[in-house]
């Protein structure tokens, strides 16, 4: 995956993307041995897998070896299906074999989407307000982070939070996890964590990969989301990085994040 990545993910997902995946609570790993890997002379070159549970369908692929396309589809009709039997192809817009693949089986495009990404060659200078801190990374309390995205993903209307730390703190222990990079905004009298923004950094590629992004309702629209990622910037440039990923909201967009990787859904 970092060797075929495309700063548009033509040629599939960062490996960020799987990892995440594979480290956090929200994903069923329980089907992992269904994903598919093709090699060639020890060498991998294409990778077809599911995300968050079997139904959906992702594929890396290197260009060289398009004439896979069809076997990689045909290992996800197979294996990849959900509970109804069908499976969604989840394919970005530069991936034309497979794109190429999927229509002449019969699946049409349902849904597309531009995820935002920033130039870090430019600036984003956002300040923290007052009454709000940086938290120091070596001093960042797991629970209290997954209290804040808790809150911030607007699960309270669930219940409470069960308040277990392990599914956090496996995450952060993923054998690529850059936990010393996340960036956590206190609110000073409190002591709640009330912004939070994660990062997975891939200097191979030179790719921010930002994942993910919250803030506690109470605290919103007060720039505190603009401002940690403004610090995310500052930090990640003096390792080389040069993207950093953002979201589909237009929230990225009037902060200074540009239309980047164009995701389409396929299903028959």
């Amino acid at each position: 995956m970092l060797r075929v990545y495309q700063k548009n993910w033509d040629n599939g997902v960062p490996a960020p993307f799987l990892e995440y995946a594979l480290s956090a609570d929200w994903a069923d790993q329980t089907f992992a041995h269904r994903d598919a890997i093709w090699e060639d002379d020890g060498r991998m070159v294409a990778f077809c897998f599911y995300e968050s549970r079997p139904g959906s369908a992702f594929f890396n692929l290197d260009p060289a070896y398009s004439c896979l396309a069809g076997e990689m589809m045909d290992h996800a009709e197979a294996q990849l299906c959900g509970e109804d039997g069908k499976v969604k192809l989840k394919l970005m817009e530069g991936q034309t074999a497979l794109i190429a693949e999927a229509k002449a089986r019969g699946y049409r495009m349902t849904d597309t989407y531009n995820e935002r990404i920033f130039d870090l060659s430019k600036p984003l200078d956002y300040a923290l307000p007052e009454g709000y801190r940086f938290v120091d990374s070596m001093e960042i309390d797991m629970g209290k982070v997954l209290l804040c995205c808790w809150k911030g993903f607007d699960h309270e209307a669930e219940g409470e939070w069960d308040g277990r730390v392990d599914p956090g703190l496996r995450t952060a222990l993923a054998p690529n996890a850059t936990p010393q990079y996340y960036v956590v905004v206190e609110h000073i009298a409190t002591g709640e964590y009330v912004c939070y923004s994660g990062m997975w950094w891939t200097p191979e590629d030179h790719l921010a990969y930002m994942e993910p992004l919250c803030t506690v309702p109470q605290h919103r629209r007060k720039g505190l989301a603009a401002a940690a990622l403004s610090e995310m910037a500052r930090r990640m440039r003096p390792l080389g990085a040069q993207w950093m990923t953002g979201g589909g909201d237009e929230f990225y967009t009037r902060i200074g994040f540009e239309k980047g990787i164009q995701w389409t859904t396929y299903e028959k």
